[in-house]
């Protein structure tokens, strides 16, 4: 056995020791932001809060939770990544299936105008009354439809496909299947990684979005709750929050006097952001294989 001499042993610890600092730095503001907002306002204006609340209280989550406007933004976006995602990943794959044919006549005509659209785009104002002339304006289907097909997700799509052995397909014409029961029968059962990879990187990107909605949606109905959560950090969030309250919640804030701008944003990020994040522990066994993919094999 070959041991490893001073150097390479000082090496490996200042190696530990810089990944577990860089780890610390990107985990610790989420982390204070999430003390922050189990703590009692107006002893979080007194400053000092790193690693523990102070004095607990769950009275900002209570305005939040009372809020119409995130509840109900919470819903659009949780319908938006659910919905996109479903729809996005099934559109995509299908794309990629057929591009992944030898035998289609002009593939490489139809991926050389797939990969134009990724390094050139028709601009803001075009694709502003494009949305309006498709009757998408100030309408749900705005987040769907426009992000049915993604052609960087298409390509990774395309490379798995081709890396799939021919004798799977064939046997399954053999057996009667045509190119629809082939590929809902043998090829996307077997794409467990990279679906689930291109999945998780669609919904985030739903999740978090926000810009699509501040621009094509009007009725705040539909403002799903990243959206919401921007105006509200752009506004004064404590005195719009609780002058939505009935009169009972007002009272009980008022002889608590526990409410502050900061508390009630963070508690207001929090609810936007943990959903989210509790999702990749489930997806995480996938990321090493279903991200490389793309890089196996052109």
């Amino acid at each position: 056995m070959i041991r490893d001499s001073l150097a390479d042993r000082i090496l490996t610890v200042f190696i530990y020791v810089f990944l577990i600092l860089l780890a610390f730095s990107a985990f610790y503001p989420f982390w204070n932001s999430l003390v922050i907002s189990f703590n009692d306002g107006m002893d979080t204006s007194k400053g000092g809060i790193t690693f523990w609340p102070r004095q607990f209280s769950l009275e900002n989550y209570r305005i939040v939770f009372e809020d119409a406007r995130l509840m109900n933004g919470f819903v659009v976006a949780a319908l938006r990544t659910v919905i996109g995602t479903v729809s996005a990943i099934l559109c995509t794959s299908i794309f990629a299936y057929g591009m992944s044919k030898r035998e289609l006549m002009g593939r490489k005509y139809y991926m050389i105008m797939c990969i134009i659209t990724m390094y050139f785009g028709g601009g803001l104002i075009p694709t502003y009354m494009l949305i309006r002339g498709l009757g998408l304006f100030n309408s749900f289907w705005v987040f769907i439809i426009p992000a049915l097909i993604s052609v960087w997700n298409m390509i990774i799509f395309r490379t798995f496909f081709q890396g799939l052995p021919q004798g799977l397909e064939e046997s399954a014409k053999i057996d009667g299947c045509g190119n629809w029961g082939t590929y809902f029968r043998i090829v996307l059962p077997l794409s467990g990684p990279v679906v689930a990879t291109l999945a998780l990187f669609t919904a985030v990107a739903h999740w978090n979005e926000w810009f699509v909605a501040s621009i094509y949606i009007m009725d705040e109905n539909l403002m799903p709750i990243q959206t919401v959560l921007r105006q509200i950090l752009f506004s004064n969030i404590a005195s719009e929050q609780i002058s939505n309250l009935d009169s009972s919640s007002l009272a009980r804030l008022n002889a608590a006097k526990s409410i502050t701008s900061k508390s009630l944003t963070m508690a207001t990020i929090m609810v936007a952001t943990i959903p989210i994040v509790c999702v990749y522990p489930f997806l995480q066994k996938y990321f090493v294989k279903g991200v490389l993919v793309g890089s196996l094999k052109e």
